[in-house]
């Protein structure tokens, strides 16, 4: 159905049930599903974000910029993660970050990044855009728009989007299906607003749906129903 997809994951679905910051079965789920999907030759790029290890909870002393920074820190911890677990599956993955590491990943150059896809190897997008005041969400829809994404894939916690939180409140009602002026009339906080907004001007689909069921992402680029389609 997709032939090169971006991946955007929740850094709070990484915790799991065991209230662990970083879950490797969580990671080895993801692993297996990302390899499934390179064997059918599908071009993967993924954006992770970093709530599972800062939740930018702010005090006197960390002002907003201050905190978003360490926040794209907690990215690139948990994109090395993953980084590691695909390469134990023998994948071929490259980390490129919108903040210089040297060290640690390569700088964001689009055309070296859709050369990687191209060698089918899995692009890894860390620290966000790089700039304060950008969730992850607008980072993913950015790089996915740059990358010329034929879809956002976004693995969270819940199995579709809501009009309220479903943990909070059980009557809370469910959409399968919903249009961009549909989820920013209805104010849904899924996604940011900039997000939609962006998604809405380069006309790239986006899937929400449960990260942790069974090949939901492997089903979800075959084109089966899962989740909620926003286009």
């Amino acid at each position: 159905m997709y032939k090169r997809i971006l991946l955007k994951i929740s850094g709070e679905s990484l915790i799991g049930k065991q209230n662990i910051d970083l879950n490797s079965d969580i990671i080895e789920l993801l692993s297996e599903q990302i390899k499934k999907l390179l064997e059918l030759s599908v071009e993967i790029s993924i954006v992770i974000g970093g709530g599972n290890i800062w939740r930018g909870v702010f005090t006197n002393k960390i002002d907003k910029v201050t905190s978003d920074y360490m926040g794209m820190l907690a990215t690139m911890i948990n994109s090395m993660a993953l980084q590691k677990a695909l390469e134990m599956h023998g994948i071929v993955t490259r980390v490129q970050s919108a903040i210089e590491m040297q060290k640690l990943a390569e700088p964001f150059i689009i055309r070296r990044a859709i050369r990687h896809l191209e060698k089918h190897r899995v692009v890894i997008f860390a620290c966000g855009t790089g700039n304060p005041y950008f969730t992850t969400d607008t980072a993913a829809v950015l790089r996915a728009s740059e990358i010329e994404a034929d879809v956002i894939l976004k693995a969270t916690k819940v199995d579709y989007v809501y009009n309220e939180d479903p943990f909070k409140n059980k009557n809370a009602i469910k959409y399968e299906n919903l249009t961009y002026k549909d989820a920013l009339d209805k104010n849904l906080k899924v996604m940011d607003m900039t997000a939609f907004s962006l998604c809405m001007e380069k006309k790239i689909p986006i899937i929400i749906f449960n990260m942790s069921k069974k090949d939901n992402i492997y089903n979800a680029v075959l084109g089966h129903k899962v989740g909620t389609l926003i286009k």
